[in-house]
C-alpha cells in the first residue's frame, strides 16, 4: 500500500513553486510599501482563543477545527484563521504600549480547517492577511482594502469586483439582533439546527446559512443598514469617501455578513467575475473589529484586517490565463563536451552563481545532443559550450537561445557579457 498526502492537503511541485515564489515576493514588497511589518505566530494555540477570539456560534469553531489533547492534557488547536492568533500576539507582547499606533502587521502561513475541499479550498491552505490595530480611523479601513486590491492586481488580475458593507457599532447590532428575533423565531423551526442554535446566540449569522440561504424569510429579513444610528453611518460614509478618493470601485451589499463573530462597522470581500471560476468566487474578506483586543485581555485597541488564500489567488490566475513565475528561469546552461572539460564547465557554473546569474549544467553523462535539449526544456536563456578547443583558447562559445546568436567569450569575461546582454535585454 502506498502512503498519500492526507485527504485536503497537496503537495506544490517545482513546476508550481515559482508562482507562489513570485506571489509571495510581490507580497513582502507591497507589504513594505504600505510599512506593514511581518509577524509570525505559532501553527497551533489554546483552543480557548479561538472559542473566545473567533467565536463559539461560528462553523469554524463548531465544525472545522482540528483540536488534540496534548500530553499535559492541554486542548491545542491547529489554527484555522490568524486574526486572533496575531491579536494575542499584539496583547501578550504589549504592542499596544508602542508611541506608534496602529501597530500595522502582516502574516503568511497554513491555516487548518476540517471542511470538503474543493478547487481552492482545502483543509490545509496558505493564507496572506493584514492586521492594522490602534485605530478608529476610517482612512486605515480604505488603506487596509487597498492593500488587499493592490496585492491582486500586482500579480495581473482584473476581473475583481470590491463588496462592503457596514455592520455598525454595538448599539446598531443590538437594535438589528432584536429585529432579527422577532423576524425569524414564528418559523426558526423550518430552518437548520445550526440556524435554530445561532437565533438566540447570534441570529446574524443566520443570513451567513449556506443550507437555508433560499428560504422565503432570508429575503425579507431586516437589514442591518436600516439600524445603524448616526454615528456608524457617519463611519460608513467616511470609509466609502475614501475609497473613492484612492478611485476604488466598490458595491454595496446589505447581506455581507461574514462569518466570524468580531466584525463590526467595515466588512468587506473581494470578489473574482472571471469566466468559470464556479460558485464561491470570494478572494479575500475581513472587516473591523473593535473589541476584539479587550476581549482576549488587552485594552481598548481598534483594529481591522483581511485575509486571502493564496491558494485561490492562483486559482483566478489561472482562469484569467494570467501566467507568472517565469522570473524563476534558467539564464545560463553550461555544456562539457566530456570528461576533460567537465571540471572546467564546473567551476565556470560557480562563477556564475557567484555574480548572481542562474546556472546549471548536467550531471547524468550526457551527450552534447541531449545536454542542448535539455536546456531547451529548462528554457535556458544562454548555453555555455566547453571542449577541447575552447579549453585551448580559453575562450567560450556563448549561444543566445532566443536568437541562435553565437559568439566567443574569453572565460573571465564570461559573467560579465551575459550580464551585458541581461541588462540590455530588460
Amino acid at each position: 500500500m502506498s502512503i498519500q498526502a492526507p485527504r485536503g492537503t497537496y503537495d506544490v511541485l517545482p513546476d508550481q513553486s515559482a508562482k507562489w515564489q513570485e506571489v509571495e515576493q510581490k507580497i513582502n514588497e507591497l507589504c513594505r510599501l504600505y510599512q506593514y511589518k511581518e509577524i509570525r505566530t505559532p501553527i497551533f494555540e489554546h483552543t480557548e482563543l479561538f472559542q473566545r477570539g473567533v467565536g463559539d456560534t461560528t462553523d469554524i469553531v463548531q465544525k472545522e477545527m482540528y483540536t488534540f489533547q496534548d500530553r499535559g492534557d492541554r486542548s491545542l488547536t491547529l489554527r484555522p484563521e490568524g486574526t486572533a492568533s496575531v491579536v494575542r500576539a499584539y496583547v501578550e507582547n504589549k504592542l499596544f504600549g508602542l508611541p506608534d499606533q496602529p501597530v500595522k502587521l502582516f502574516y503568511t502561513g497554513p491555516m487548518f480547517r476540517y471542511e470538503r475541499p474543493q478547487a481552492g479550498r482545502m483543509r490545509q491552505f496558505v493564507q496572506f492577511g493584514v492586521e492594522a490595530i490602534g485605530s478608529k480611523d476610517p482612512a486605515i479601513d480604505a488603506e487596509v482594502i487597498s492593500l488587499a486590491m493592490d496585492v491582486y492586481r500586482s500579480v495581473g488580475l482584473k476581473s475583481l469586483r470590491l463588496v462592503i458593507n457596514s455592520l455598525g457599532d454595538t448599539e446598531s447590532r443590538i437594535a438589528h439582533k432584536e429585529a432579527l428575533i422577532a423576524h425569524f423565531a414564528p418559523r426558526i423551526n423550518e430552518f437548520c439546527s445550526d440556524c435554530q442554535t445561532r437565533l438566540e446566540k447570534n441570529p446574524l449569522r443566520i443570513l451567513d446559512c449556506k443550507v437555508d440561504r433560499n428560504h422565503p424569510l432570508m429575503g425579507t429579513a431586516p437589514s442591518l443598514a436600516d439600524f445603524l444610528n448616526e454615528e456608524s453611518q457617519q463611519y460608513f460614509d467616511d470609509v466609502k469617501g475614501y475609497l473613492e478618493n484612492l478611485d476604488i470601485d466598490y458595491v454595496v451589499d446589505p447581506n455581507l455578513v461574514r462569518g466570524l463573530d468580531y466584525y463590526n462597522h467595515t466588512a468587506f470581500e473581494i470578489m473574482s467575475d472571471a469566466e468559470g471560476f464556479g460558485a464561491i468566487t470570494t478572494l479575500a474578506g475581513g472587516g473591523r473589529y473593535n473589541g476584539l483586543v479587550e476581549d482576549l485581555g488587552g485594552p481598548q485597541s481598534p483594529g481591522i484586517g483581511f485575509a486571502m488564500s493564496i491558494e485561490r489567488l492562483l486559482l483566478a490566475l489561472e482562469m484569467e490565463k494570467v501566467e507568472i513565475g517565469d522570473s524563476q528561469n534558467l539564464e545560463a546552461y553550461v555544456v562539457a563536451m566530456d570528461e576533460t572539460t567537465k571540471k572546467k564547465a564546473f567551476s565556470i557554473v560557480k562563477n556564475l552563481r557567484e555574480n548572481g546569474i542562474s546556472a546549471d549544467m548536467d550531471f547524468g553523462g550526457r551527450k552534447l545532443k541531449a545536454q542542448m535539449k535539455s536546456a531547451d526544456r529548462k528554457k535556458a536563456a544562454y548555453v555555455i559550450v566547453i571542449g577541447e578547443n575552447e579549453i585551448a583558447n580559453g575562450k567560450a562559445a556563448v549561444k543566445e537561445m532566443a536568437t541562435g546568436e553565437q559568439v566567443e567569450v574569453v572565460f573571465e569575461q564570461l559573467a560579465e557579457t551575459i550580464l551585458k546582454k541581461k541588462s540590455l535585454g530588460e
